[in-house]
C-alpha cells in the first residue's frame, strides 16, 4: 500500500485545520456519514481521492452581487 495516497484521522484533522477534529471523523463514521475511508484491521484510512470528491460536494459557490441603485443614482 502507497501511504502517499492515504491519510490517517490525524492527518485529515490536519487537512482541515482543526475545524474537523479526530473525535468528529470517529463520530462520522460511526453514523456512516462524512468522508469515504478504509478500514484496514484498526487502522482508518481516508483516500486522498474521496477527500477531494468530497471536498467538491461540500463547495460553496457564490456569485457576485449586484449592486442596487440607490435613490441617489440619476
Amino acid at each position: 500500500m502507497n501511504t502517499g495516497k492515504f491519510l490517517t484521522p490525524e492527518e485529515v484533522a490536519d487537512r482541515y485545520r482543526g475545524a474537523i477534529t479526530v473525535g468528529t471523523l470517529r463520530n462520522w463514521r460511526s453514523m456512516r456519514v462524512g468522508p469515504a475511508f478504509v478500514k484496514i484491521g484498526k487502522a482508518m484510512l481516508y483516500p486522498i481521492t474521496d477527500l477531494d470528491a468530497w471536498d467538491e460536494l461540500n463547495r460553496v459557490n457564490c456569485r457576485a452581487s449586484t449592486r442596487l441603485p440607490s435613490l441617489a443614482d440619476p
